[in-house]
């Protein structure tokens, strides 16, 4: 049974969802069934499997609803040799799996296309085994981490000092698993059902070069890979086209792929009339009239890309490698292109970020409005969230970020620019998911059925952490803190794609850009 935490509509557009259940169907020794929380196809009589793919923190907690709809115990502890195997994967799992640890059996550490297969091969030649053997091969495989296999040590005070092997012959960390084949991933089910109806998505690049401090997307899945144009890219679309006439071009830089210009020019041709195309966030860098007209010409009303700050020092402070000029270039060669709308990403609460930065981000989109009249605008701003295995891991999420969302919505939308924030109650959540380690389970399970409020969770923080015996950190530690780069992390015996020495180099040249320029070159 292949699990995704949200409605079939949602789930079915997950390109990382689709292809895992691709890569299971396709073997002869497995038949795999899906399921959504709102659906799922006819349930096995008897599951010997249970996977689930995660792609954002606030989905973790769905994981209990869905073991419990299948009768599966829920902590893995209490499970026996004919339970199935509960196995999980996808970013956040890969970042920081901790939290939900207790209640998998097995998580997948980065990229599936071999990973997959070397599990479930594993798995198969061991399958008439106890459960404690089976895990215990399982454990053997690269990129296949155990978490029952491995137990925090925590000090008198309540500090983590090591995640370990609680036997021999288990090893000491878990690498991420990374894909470098010649081809990268797209859409195995075409469906009008899907949240993007009907599309063909297509992955152009995975990762990204740029190595904004922040970002998740870039570090964890380095190192930045592109698909030939010819053998790669061109018959993944001409396959997904004798079915649909809707493409996507996914990725977090998609612009950056080095033939990416011949590919614009090859769905120029004639032939692609009436096809409609759609790119994800490009670097605005990067954009052209060419680009404008092609993606126009082809039915896109608007190009995205994300600026994280109007201010060039912050710009600065997270590798934002993007002057002022080459947004309002962007901004122009999109309108002139003949598209009607640009969307732009910005963050607010980064590291060192002061409230003239965040003025310098009103008064850019102020200004962009007025250099190109009738372009319609609008700026979607999230609030920093620190991730694992990235140089911003070790910076808390700043309080005063809540201020400065509402600051951008009195200067903005008075002006006719559309706003679109993400809710800082969200980030405070997301930031607990993504930074606790297994302390956090017993709140997660606490949070069921008030999950889906800031107060909710709160209140099974504060219910867990006043039990006896209980030794939770501070909430505002594991949230809002800036902690210490000797701290041991809780995902430190998993390995990402760059050692902490590097992770704590960027951060430090990072912070050191302290010059205050809040506004725009």
């Amino acid at each position: 049974m292949l699990a995704f935490p949200s409605t079939y509509t949602v789930g079915i557009t997950s390109l990382g969802y689709q292809v895992v259940w691709a890569t299971l169907a396709q073997r002869a020794d497995v038949d795999v069934r899906r399921l959504f929380t709102d659906q799922g196809d006819p349930p096995h009589r008897h599951c010997d499997l249970f996977g689930l793919s995660l792609s954002w923190e606030l989905d973790g907690p769905v994981l209990l609803d869905l073991l419990e709809q299948q009768r599966i115990p829920l902590w893995a502890s209490e499970r026996g040799d004919t339970d199935p195997i509960v196995f999980g994967g996808g970013p956040v799992l890969t970042a920081n799996p901790e939290p939900l640890a207790p209640f998998f059996d097995v998580v997948l550490l980065g990229d599936g296309e071999l990973l997959l297969p070397a599990f479930v091969d594993a798995l198969q030649a061991h399958r008439e085994a106890p459960r404690a053997e089976r895990l215990r091969h399982l454990a053997q495989v690269p990129g296949v981490y155990v978490p029952s296999l491995y137990a925090p040590r925590y000090s008198s005070e309540g500090d983590l000092l090591a995640v370990e092997p609680i036997e021999a012959g288990i090893p000491a960390t878990v690498a991420k698993q990374t894909w470098r084949g010649n081809t990268l991933s797209h859409s195995t089910v075409i469906t009008p059902e899907a949240a993007w109806p009907s599309i063909h998505m297509v992955e152009v690049v995975r990762s990204c070069p740029e190595l904004c401090r922040f970002c998740l997307a870039s570090y964890l899945t380095l190192p930045f890979r592109t698909p030939s144009l010819d053998d790669g890219l061109i018959p993944a679309v001409e396959k997904g086209l004798t079915a649909t006439q809707r493409l996507g071009l996914l990725g977090a830089s998609v612009t950056q792929h080095p033939q990416f210009a011949d590919l614009l020019a090859w769905l120029d041709q004639d032939r692609f009339e009436g096809t409609r195309v759609s790119v994800s966030s490009v670097r605005a860098a990067t954009v052209t009239p060419e680009l404008g007209r092609i993606l126009a010409k082809r039915g896109s009303k608007s190009l995205t890309i994300a600026i994280e700050s109007g201010s060039e020092r912050m710009r600065q402070v997270v590798n934002k490698k993007l002057a002022t000029e080459e947004i309002y270039a962007a901004a122009r060669y999109a309108k002139e292109g003949g598209l009607t709308g640009l969307k732009l990403y910005g963050m607010v609460g980064l590291p060192t970020e002061e409230e003239a930065d965040v003025e310098a981000t009103a008064a850019l989109l102020l200004d962009l409005k007025k250099a190109t009249p009738g372009l319609r605008l609008s700026l979607g701003v999230s609030t920093f969230v620190p991730k694992a295995h990235t140089p911003f891991q070790w910076q808390g999420v700043r309080p005063e970020a809540d201020k400065r969302l509402k600051l951008l919505a009195k200067r903005l939308k008075p002006k006719g620019i559309e706003l679109r924030p993400e809710s800082y109650g969200w980030s405070v959540i997301q930031a607990l998911l993504s930074r606790s380690d297994r302390r956090l389970a017993p709140v997660i399970a606490a949070a069921r059925g008030s999950h889906d409020s800031l107060g909710g969770w709160k209140q099974a923080y504060r219910a867990i952490r006043e039990q006896p015996g209980a030794d939770l950190p501070s909430w505002d530690d594991v949230i809002h803190a800036t902690w210490s780069p000797e701290r041991v992390l809780p995902w430190e015996h998993l390995e990402g794609p760059l050692p902490p020495a590097t992770l704590k180099r960027h951060q430090a040249e990072a912070l050191a850009l302290t010059q205050k320029s809040g506004v725009p070159a």
